[in-house]
């Protein structure tokens, strides 16, 4: 069996897409819409897709993530009737279970009810601590809004609690960025995920770019901020696991994000989620109404389907493999002379090591790690 072949020895995750937002940030490209007259329409259609992959995925999941749009736009007995759904699957005793959460609608009740339902990780779209930074990308809530939404989930008890952040904001300098992790870290979040600000085709700030209202980060500015994040947090504590994701410790590293860039399976719920079993790949329809007009009518949600060759299989593993600290494994590397080659010549120039038979790129690697990725799968 070849090396990139799916990791069945893991349990697999499952994932529930929550297509609502109040408003659409510039710089996301999710599918996502504010509609909450949809969400009646959303909670009928959920159980009939969970339906009907209930005697399929016999094995326990555990991780289970809530990702959107924005899952706690939903009420309480909202949120209830979407974890009621789930109940047909089974799930391991210690199930990693992750809710995004938005620092506007965090609320003591609305904590108090996540915990409730076995919510024990929150993922909190901080974003900034600047609050010209959050009007720039179009969030719709302040800084002391932020910080407020750490204390009062601290508060409730939740197990762990991971931050987002966005940086490499056009004219954001390596001081103002610096500031926000030094109060970020102060706070001692579990997790942070820190992404570099891309402009997305079709997104609001993407046509400001086009139309010369914004200018991208320099190439040099951009690894600049990259260096400073991965050291700045690597010297308060921070394994840095995964090119945007950093951990206080590797037990809190993200159990479900860590099973894509493993290859392992899982399985999506909800409009325009995807899922990977078998070596095959399926997405459902992009559509809230669409989506949950064909499950209520009693047909398939599925917009498409793909079985992936061993050539595809290969440039996952490399393409993701190299954004992680557990790196490529080295007899994947050898099924191709000029691959040992390149590898040797990153090895020597610095940019990756040799580790217990995987090919791991150094911090000077990972800073370019989609362009080293490329440039070794076009090696096979």
């Amino acid at each position: 069996m070849p090396d990139f072949e799916t990791d069945s020895t893991a349990s697999p995750g499952l994932y529930l897409h929550v297509p609502f937002c109040a408003a659409k940030c510039r710089y996301c490209d999710f599918y996502s819409l504010n509609a909450p007259q949809l969400i009646p329409r959303y909670l009928e259609a959920l159980p009939r897709e969970t339906a009907g992959y209930a005697d399929s995925w016999p094995e326990p999941f555990d991780t289970l993530y809530l990702g959107g749009g924005t899952p706690t736009r939903f009420s309480e007995t909202d949120l209830e009737s979407l974890f009621s759904s789930l109940s047909v699957f089974s799930f391991a005793l210690d199930t990693e279970i992750t809710v995004e959460a938005n620092p506007e609608d965090v609320t003591p009740e609305k904590v108090q009810s996540l915990k409730s339902l076995r919510v024990n990780r929150i993922s909190l779209g901080m974003q900034s601590l600047n609050d010209s930074e959050l009007a720039f990308l179009g969030r719709r809530h302040t800084a002391r809004q932020s910080l407020e939404a750490v204390e009062t989930i601290r508060k409730a008890g939740v197990e762990k609690i991971g931050l987002d952040l966005i940086y490499g904001l056009p004219g954001q300098t390596p001081a103002a960025w610096q500031d926000t992790l030094e109060q970020v870290t102060a706070l001692r979040p579990d997790h942070l995920s820190c992404y570099m600000l891309t402009l997305e085709k079709g997104t609001p700030l993407h046509k400001d770019a086009e139309a010369g209202r914004v200018a991208e980060t320099e190439e040099e500015t951009a690894r600049d901020l990259f260096f400073l994040t991965s050291r700045f947090l690597s010297d308060r504590g921070y394994d840095h696991y995964e090119v945007s994701n950093f951990a206080l410790g590797p037990e809190n590293r993200s159990r479900h994000n860590s099973k894509y860039w493993r290859g392992t399976e899982y399985l999506g719920l909800g409009p325009a989620a995807h899922s990977f079993c078998n070596g095959e790949r399926w997405w459902n329809i992009r559509s809230i109404r669409k989506w949950a007009g064909n499950l209520i009518k009693g047909d398939s949600p599925v917009e498409g389907r793909e079985r992936l060759t061993e050539d595809q299989r290969r440039m996952e593993v490399i393409l993701l493999g190299l954004r992680t600290r557990q790196g490529v494994p080295l007899s994947l590397v050898s099924q191709s002379k000029a691959a040992e080659i390149l590898v040797g010549q990153w090895i020597e120039s610095g940019l990756a090591k040799s580790d217990g038979g995987q090919i791991v790129l150094t911090l000077e690697g990972l800073v370019v790690s989609d362009a080293l990725a490329q440039s070794m799968a076009d090696q096979f």
